[in-house]
């Protein structure tokens, strides 16, 4: 797909979705912040195209600050509303803002942690040869329950095949997903999938469901 076209999609399909989707957006932000106190947003550097860093935005979904100890497990972190939010992908929201501002595409390779820009293979750094989505090819193909290194596989293909209407055919399936609330298992480990050994071991990130 042209860059200047997909650029000026995402930038049409992003500002329409701010507008559409705001009411929904303040009224998440205002149960966040009734339920679980500040602050609304998660934001976490996130390596984007060509793996230059950006501050990727998500509503919270888990506790912080003492009740976020490090011995807690992402499961017991997550709460109620977080567990609502995550079914329906609402925490993802946020993530239209980073469309806007050029720093995300609508689909692309979903922005993983920055600690495994060293682990990838040449191969799998191709990912970063366009920019992350807030959904991709391994979204609608298993999302959580495929491993990592056939994740990273089926995001080198996409930016082998890129094109508008295989754009389409993921963003149809996605947007049906969440509508039905299906595809998001919360709280899972994601050392359940990682066979490359990318994650560090032991770390609480609210980052498991990507």
């Amino acid at each position: 797909m042209n860059a200047l076209c997909k650029r000026a999609l995402d930038f049409i399909a992003a500002a329409f979705g701010i507008a559409i989707l705001s009411p929904v957006m303040l009224v998440t932000a205002l149960i966040i912040r009734w339920k679980m106190g500040a602050p609304i947003f998660f934001r976490q550097v996130r390596p984007g195209y060509r793996a230059r860093s950006f501050m990727m935005l998500k509503f919270r979904t888990m506790t912080v600050g003492d009740t976020a100890a490090t011995h807690l497990s992402d499961v017991e972190r997550l709460t109620p509303v977080g567990l609502f939010l995550r079914r329906f992908s609402l925490d993802e929201l946020p993530q239209l803002w980073n469309v806007l501002k050029g720093e995300m595409s609508l689909v692309g390779p979903r922005p993983l942690l920055m600690e495994y820009l060293g682990r990838y293979t040449p191969e799998q750094s191709r990912r970063h040869n366009v920019k992350p989505g807030i959904t991709g090819w391994a979204q609608v193909h298993g999302r959580q329950d495929v491993l990592f290194s056939r994740r990273l596989a089926m995001d080198v293909w996409y930016v082998d095949h890129q094109s508008f209407w295989l754009d389409l055919k993921i963003l149809w399936p996605t947007l049906t997903r969440i509508l039905r609330g299906r595809g998001v298992r919360s709280g899972q480990d994601v050392r359940e999938v990682d066979d490359l050994g990318l994650h560090p071991a032991g770390r609480n990130q609210e980052n498991t469901h990507d």
